[in-house]
């Protein structure tokens, strides 16, 4: 699995160089219109990493997006936002592809946005990156993405202002486009414990290379990590989510492990390891009681 893709890389692969427009008093940001960004080589397929920015793109065309583990084809018009905690990479499966896409830093949004942005739906990890857009709904979000590109270049003082405002104007577009999503907090004791408990686990994702290492694998080691007795985490979890600690934490690895032997050639050793099984045995009958085929076998589906 590559490292992290830098804006410096991103744009050396994309534009052979960094634009003179790039915003860096504000975030580093910058919008595009998709068909002038092909890159000299003429690039298809973009490959599977982390990125230290976020992006939102509105796109027309046919293609796949790998996201984490999950893989979407979208074939039409979709609003899709990545964020830098998820790996990810795209396949164009027909020419043409037309839209926009915009790319910031989480400074862009510094003292402007009242929810952190990780909160947000289409930003939380396991949460839903792609919108669907109709006809109308893709000239009503293409309008927003224009006013990006005229205010972009120019002078006006308070330009980050507008340009915050668009980029909130599509996000919240698409929360409300979702109506069985919400950006209500929980506050009882309960939601809390599960919230830190779930941060926790994230934060050991996604793998990066085979030096690194899953080690918080069992609930107990959570329970410690939160000054918690087990049974009290046990208890809040279940009670919030309706699954145990244990089958969370189990379904958080298999996906880990296939976007692992999906999108890189380590070996199953060196992928149970970094997941912190000590023997190859022990990951492959993890696996295949959670999925019911081996790793070998998923890896060549």
């Amino acid at each position: 699995m590559a490292n992290t893709e830098t804006l410096e890389e991103f744009y050396q692969h994309k534009f052979s160089g960094t634009p003179a427009n790039i915003q860096r008093e504000i975030g580093d940001f910058n919008v595009f219109v998709v068909e002038d960004s092909v890159n000299p080589q003429g690039q298809v397929t973009v490959p599977y990493a982390r990125r230290d920015f976020y992006k939102i793109s509105l796109i027309t065309g046919d293609n796949l997006f790998h996201y984490a583990d999950k893989t979407l084809h979208v074939k039409g018009t979709s609003l899709i936002f990545f964020n830098p905690n998820v790996p990810y990479r795209w396949e164009m499966l027909a020419e043409g592809n037309t839209g926009y896409f915009c790319i910031f830093k989480e400074a862009f949004f510094m003292e402007k946005l009242r929810s952190n942005l990780g909160e947000l739906p289409m930003f939380a990890i396991g949460g839903k990156p792609s919108y669907i857009l109709d006809e109308q709904k893709k000239d009503f979000v293409g309008g927003i993405f224009r006013k990006m590109l005229d205010e972009i270049g120019s002078d006006y003082r308070f330009k980050q202002d507008l340009l915050v405002s668009y980029v909130t104007e599509l996000i919240h577009y698409a929360l409300k486009m979702d109506a069985t999503e919400t950006l209500h907090h929980q506050v009882n004791a309960n939601a809390r414990i599960t919230s830190i408990f779930s941060e926790l686990l994230e934060r050991q994702f996604p793998i990066d290379s085979t030096d690194q290492r899953f080690t918080m694998r069992s609930p107990k080691d959570f329970a410690d990590r939160l000054y918690v007795h087990i049974n009290h985490l046990n208890r809040a979890v279940k009670e919030t989510t309706g699954k145990t600690t244990s089958a969370l934490i189990a379904t958080r690895l298999v996906s880990e492990a296939k976007a692992l032997l999906k999108h890189t050639n380590w070996s199953i050793a060196e992928i149970g390891y970094s997941l912190g099984f000590e023997e190859p045995a022990h990951f492959n009958n993890f696996f295949r009681k959670h999925t019911e085929v081996s790793p070998s076998a998923f890896r060549s589906l």
